[in-house]
């Protein structure tokens, strides 16, 4: 089953010959036309709903929360930030990319047998930054512990409600830190739930790969930051907000070594042994490299470019709300014997409805293990 692959016209990009796979490879080969019809279906592109009543669990009805959580318990946590991305663009971008695709998947499933998936606010406005970033105006950087403690603490509030498979939808370059939130939550709780975070940009990476000159639909320039591929996404999602009349252009800058086939950029685009991530030194900071805010040629920016990207992510997470709930109908777990060391009479009434007969939180149960 491992040596099954659906091929393209370019030798880097190929896909697994499974669903997802299968799924993306639609779409790579869609006309643009066909691209158009599934962002129509999501209703692409649409205003914020962060204001718009019934959307998120902050701004609806508790009653009407929980007659959707009793259909659908699976809950998308869009995880921003703020953070300079150029005189062009808003510092909220990271927030308002994922909060688009989020509700546009919300609005999709709404229409679905699986009913409508939930929202959850984000909770990281300000989020947790590499060092490379630092003492840059416009950047917010919050710590690294607090950004795990904000974590769990979510995932522990949203799993005493009901909620107890949740997808952590990351656009910022942070993950490190919420997948060590996740096992600690685990680690701390052990409690039964699914929980997994989707970096939606690098989950459909092959829509970002530099062939603009022979695809006109796709971008010019390999995804980094503040470039041509975000602000594409942002022209599309939420144009209000783009300014394309102050755009510059900014090259990064390095110490002169290790520069070709070590390490890649935001989406791994050329499978390099290295992620951005996974060091310092290499590069000029921020600040003094390029202080535009900007790494990569915005310039080149259309909302055509990144057309293909959404409508694969928006697919993807909808795939992964069906699958989810095919393995877990709403109100069950995986099995708390097979998944906690915790005795299941002591997990039992946590798993009840909140506030019916015997119902206990999860802030009732005793501490377990080392932590």
């Amino acid at each position: 089953m491992y040596d099954k692959f659906l091929t393209t016209d370019y030798p880097n990009i190929f896909f697994e010959d499974t669903a997802v796979g299968q799924m993306k490879k639609r779409i790579w080969d869609a006309g643009e036309e066909e691209v158009d019809e599934i962002l129509q279906k999501y209703e692409i592109p649409s205003d914020s709903e962060l204001g718009k009543a019934g959307c998120y669990i902050q701004n609806t009805p508790r009653q009407h929360c929980i007659e959707k959580r009793r259909k659908n318990d699976i809950c998308l946590v869009p995880i921003g930030c703020t953070e300079n991305h150029g005189l062009h663009n808003n510092s909220g971008l990271d927030t308002f990319m994922c909060t688009s695709i989020c509700e546009a998947v919300r609005r999709y499933t709404a229409k679905l047998d699986c009913g409508e998936v939930t929202l959850a606010f984000p909770p990281l406005n300000y989020g947790g930054h590499p060092y490379h970033h630092v003492a840059m105006p416009g950047t917010v950087m919050v710590s690294e512990e607090i950004v795990k403690e904000t974590i769990i603490y979510t995932l522990l509030g949203l799993w005493d409600d009901g909620y107890r498979k949740i997808i952590l939808v990351n656009n910022h370059g942070m993950d490190w830190m919420l997948e060590d939130g996740i096992q600690e939550f685990f680690k701390r709780y052990q409690l039964p739930a699914f929980v997994t975070i989707v970096e939606w940009h690098r989950a459909v990476r092959e829509f970002f790969y530099p062939i603009g000159d022979k695809r006109p639909d796709f971008v010019s320039t390999p995804f980094i930051h503040a470039d041509e591929a975000e602000t594409s996404v942002a022209l599309l999602m939420f144009r209000e907000m783009v300014d394309m009349g102050v755009v510059v252009d900014a090259d990064p800058k390095s110490f002169g070594f290790l520069d070709d086939g070590y390490y890649d950029g935001s989406v791994d685009s050329f499978h390099r042994p290295n992620k951005w991530s996974e060091a310092e030194g290499h590069r000029v900071i921020e600040r003094y490299a390029t202080p535009e805010g900007v790494v990569g040629k915005p310039s080149r920016g259309e909302a055509r470019k990144a057309k293909r990207a959404i409508a694969c992510i928006c697919e993807y997470l909808t795939m992964m709300v069906q699958d989810i709930l095919k393995k877990y109908p709403a109100g069950t777990v995986p099995d708390p014997e097979k998944f906690s060391t915790r005795p299941y009479e002591e997990i039992e009434p946590c798993l009840r409805e909140p506030l019916s007969d015997g119902w206990k939180s999860v802030h009732e149960l005793p501490k377990r293990g080392i932590f």
